[in-house]
């Protein structure tokens, strides 16, 4: 092990990864076990997805855990201390403020932190995708993995937020032709967005396609006020169910090819690595 690659290297970004973890953690934490029951007593749209939508946090926070041990590692401080070095806990800042606002039912506000959480996210997800293919079971399940699911996952909270924002109350006014209209539009454009993720790469991108594919059938088992509404989520989240069958494939087929995680041409994530 070389000096560069010490445990104590870059230890003050270290630090306050571990710190900016734990506050990102517990903001999420708080949507779950506040006494005000958050998922049942924010705003109903007609895009609100199933409370169980949002157990997908967890899993992101599990991974994340994964990656917070990572980076004392070599290679992981290598692509998370050198590659997306500050990102991180600017990422679990904006976060922490988009939960709070989202929680308080400060909706429009929450909506443009909604929109700097995805830009934070996605630098992220760029960096890691364009500039890193994974080298190892570690690189797969606390870099690519988590972020992959973070930015699929952030896709939807905009969405889901911009609803609340500026949409109708599902409680207090029936689905009329532009709700939708609008709808209808959300519906596609998240589907849509899986179809990118899984023809990104020749092997697609499974974890990010999974997250709008869940949300999508969160929405059809929530949304059975409107026959339209409730239909047309099922519709597009069969179709966003066969791009994450269409990456799976595309994984499996890398992976019979002994690519998955040997890329000859993996590209340094930092200049002169």
């Amino acid at each position: 092990m070389s000096d560069n690659d010490s445990w104590s290297d870059g230890i003050l970004l270290k630090i306050v990864n571990i710190i900016t973890y734990l506050l990102f953690l517990g903001s999420n934490v708080y949507t779950v076990a506040a006494p005000n029951d958050i998922y049942f007593t924010g705003k109903e749209t007609y895009i609100t997805p199933a409370p169980w939508a949002f157990l997908i946090w967890s899993l992101i926070h599990l991974l994340l855990l994964g990656t917070i041990v990572y980076q004392f590692f070599p290679e992981g401080k290598r692509v998370i201390i050198d590659g997306i070095s500050w990102r991180l806990p600017l990422l679990g800042v904006l976060n922490a403020i988009y939960v709070n606002l989202w929680a308080s039912h400060h909706y429009i506000v929450a909506f443009i932190f909604a929109l700097l959480v995805s830009s934070a996210v996605t630098h992220i997800y760029y960096v890691v995708k364009k500039h890193h293919s994974p080298s190892s079971v570690p690189d797969e399940l606390f870099v690519h993995l988590p972020f992959s699911l973070y930015h699929g996952w952030t896709t939807v909270l905009v969405v889901l937020t911009a609803f609340e924002a500026f949409g109708v109350s599902s409680f207090d006014h029936k689905a009329g032709i532009w709700t939708k209209v609008f709808v209808f539009l959300a519906l596609f454009f998240l589907e849509a967005t899986a179809a990118a993720y899984a023809f990104s790469s020749p092997e697609g991108d499974l974890p990010a396609s999974i997250a709008i594919a869940w949300s999508l059938f969160a929405i059809f088992a929530q949304q059975r006020s409107s026959g339209f509404v409730h239909w047309s989520s099922l519709v597009f989240a069969i179709l966003a169910l066969v791009w994450v069958i269409r990456s799976a494939v595309g994984i499996f087929t890398k992976s019979r090819r002994g690519g998955i995680l040997e890329d000859e041409e993996r590209a340094p994530l930092v200049g002169g690595n």
